[in-house]
């Protein structure tokens, strides 16, 4: 697992210089490793929403969402994907999309706030 936290910090890094190409391609390395990796698709879902590729954003965070349902933060993030997806595409399915992920996002933090 350290090898894979260490490519994941590699290909922030990379994001951060601006590399946008090279961290997506290191993060589908770590996914061809362990495909349960939550927070690779959550990155993954930020950097193809940036070059365009929304398509593929949005299945990296909806994979990420089915990963960690239990997190609010989780449908947070997958409605911000949304709100791109429609920015980038002008295909007004992802609004709908993105206030039902807000909303489910309530939900989830709702019910953690109620203890179950």
């Amino acid at each position: 697992m350290t090898d894979i936290n260490a490519k994941y910090n590699q290909a922030d890094a990379l994001k951060d210089e601006g590399k946008l190409d090279e961290a997506i391609a290191l993060l589908n390395e770590i996914l061809e490793e362990d495909a349960n990796h939550s927070i690779s698709h959550f990155a993954l879902a930020v950097l193809y929403g940036r070059v365009g590729q929304h398509d593929k954003a949005v299945e990296h965070g909806e994979t990420a969402v089915e990963l960690d349902p239990t997190d609010p933060f989780s449908y947070t993030a997958m409605s911000v994907t949304y709100q791109r997806a429609y920015a980038g595409t002008g295909d007004e399915s992802f609004i709908q999309k993105a206030e039902f992920a807000m909303e489910k996002s309530r939900q989830v933090g709702e019910q953690q706030r109620m203890g179950g």
